[in-house]
C-alpha cells in the first residue's frame, strides 16, 4: 500500500510564558484506503495536529507529507485532492442545502455534482431547505457533503459526531464506511471508542502531545489480556486458594483485586465463566455479585494513562493562532 499521510517528528509549540507544547513529536504513516482514527480526550493535540496535515497551520518543526507532496511546493494540488470538515462549520444560515453545496462545488476543478453529495449524506429532502432550519445531526452531514463535493482522496473529520444523537451519529458512520469502501482515506479524530471500534482500521492514541501508542483496535484491546473481564465478589472477600487455582487456568490471563472484588480477564465469556463457576464450588464460595462485558479502547487507555478519556481534559490550546498559512 502507498501512504496517504506520513508525519515524521511533527511538533507544535505555541510561544506564551511558559510556551505550550501541543504537539511533541508525532510520528504517523497513514496507508491509502484505511480509515485511521486519532484518539484522545480533549486538549491531547488531536486538532492541532491534524490542522497540521491540513495546511491550516504550520508545524514547529518535522516533515509532513499529504498523498506523496507537501504543502511548501504543492498546496494547490494537496487542496484539490483532500476534503475538509472541521470540528464545527458554520454556514450562512439564508442558503439553502443546494446553494451551499454548489458554492462549495465551485471551488473544485473536478468532483461530483450537488445532487449527487446531497444524495450521498441522505438530505434530497432538504436540498431547498435554509441551512438554518436543519437539525444538528442534518448540519453535520451537510458539513460532510460540502467535505465530499470535491471527490477526494483523502477526508479528514475532526470530532464528526460531537453532540449528536446515536441515530444521527450512526447515519454519519455510514456515510465514513460507504466513503473508505471506494479505497478512499479517511483521518478520524474521536474521543468516542464505540466510534473508532467501529470505523477504524488503525488508531493512534494521543496523550499530552505524543502517541502512546498505536495498532488496531483489536490488537491494542488484546494487549490488556484479553477481551472480556468479569467482575465478581465473594461473601468472604478474599481467597488466595480461589485466586491461585484461577490465575493457574488457560482461559484466564489475569486475575486481580481491587476494592472489594475481583477482576478476572480473558478471550471468552463462555470459557471464563464456567471456569469461574467450577473455581467457586471447589473452594466453597458463595458468590455476592457478578457481571461480565467486553474490553474496549475506553480499557486500552485507562490502562495506559491511569484516567478517563472523558474525565480528562488537558491544558486547552491557545486561542491566538495567527501563525496560520498562507500562499
Amino acid at each position: 500500500m502507498s501512504a496517504a499521510i506520513v508525519c515524521e517528528n511533527l511538533t507544535k509549540t505555541y510561544p506564551g510564558r511558559p510556551p505550550v507544547e501541543a504537539v511533541r513529536g508525532i510520528n504517523l504513516r497513514i496507508e491509502t484506503g484505511e480509515c485511521f482514527g486519532l484518539l484522545g480526550p480533549n486538549g491531547a493535540g488531536k486538532t492541532t495536529t491534524v490542522e497540521i496535515l491540513e495546511g491550516i497551520m504550520p508545524q514547529t518543526s518535522g516533515n509532513v507529507e499529504i498523498l506523496g507532496m507537501n504543502w511548501h511546493d504543492h498546496s494547490m494540488q494537496i487542496r484539490e485532492s483532500i476534503g475538509i470538515s472541521l470540528q464545527e462549520t458554520k454556514f450562512a444560515e439564508k442558503l439553502s442545502v443546494g446553494e451551499i453545496l454548489t458554492l462549495f462545488g465551485s471551488f473544485y476543478e473536478a468532483g461530483i455534482t450537488t445532487d449527487e453529495a446531497i444524495a450521498r449524506v441522505g438530505l434530497q429532502e432538504k436540498k431547498k431547505a435554509w441551512m438554518k432550519t436543519l437539525s444538528g445531526g442534518q448540519k453535520q452531514r451537510l458539513a460532510v457533503a460540502s467535505a465530499i463535493i470535491g471527490n477526494p482522496e483523502l477526508l479528514f473529520l475532526d470530532e464528526p459526531t460531537t453532540g449528536l444523537d446515536p441515530s444521527s451519529r450512526r447515519q454519519l458512520w455510514d456515510i465514513i464506511s460507504s466513503f473508505k469502501k471506494e479505497n478512499r482515506t479517511v483521518l478520524l479524530t474521536t474521543h468516542y471508542m464505540e466510534e473508532a471500534e467501529q470505523l477504524c482500521d488503525r488508531v493512534a492514541i494521543i496523550d499530552r502531545g505524543k502517541v502512546i501508542e498505536q495498532g488496531t483496535p483489536r490488537e491494542l484491546i488484546l494487549r490488556l489480556g484479553g477481551d472480556t473481564m468479569i467482575e465478581f465478589s465473594i461473601a468472604e472477600n478474599q481467597n488466595s486458594a480461589l485466586v491461585e487455582s484461577l490465575s493457574q487456568m488457560d482461559v484466564v490471563s489475569q486475575i486481580t483485586f481491587e476494592k472489594e472484588h475481583y477482576l478476572l480477564c480473558g478471550n471468552d465469556a463462555d470459557t471464563l465463566l464456567p471456569a469461574l463457576t467450577s473455581a467457586l464450588q471447589t473452594f466453597n464460595c458463595r458468590l455476592t455479585n457478578l457481571s461480565t462485558r467486553n474490553l474496549g479502547l475506553e480499557d486500552v487507555f485507562v490502562s495506559l494513562t491511569g484516567r478517563s478519556i472523558e474525565d480528562d481534559v488537558e491544558q486547552p490550546e491557545p486561542d491566538d493562532k495567527s501563525s496560520l498559512i498562507s500562499d
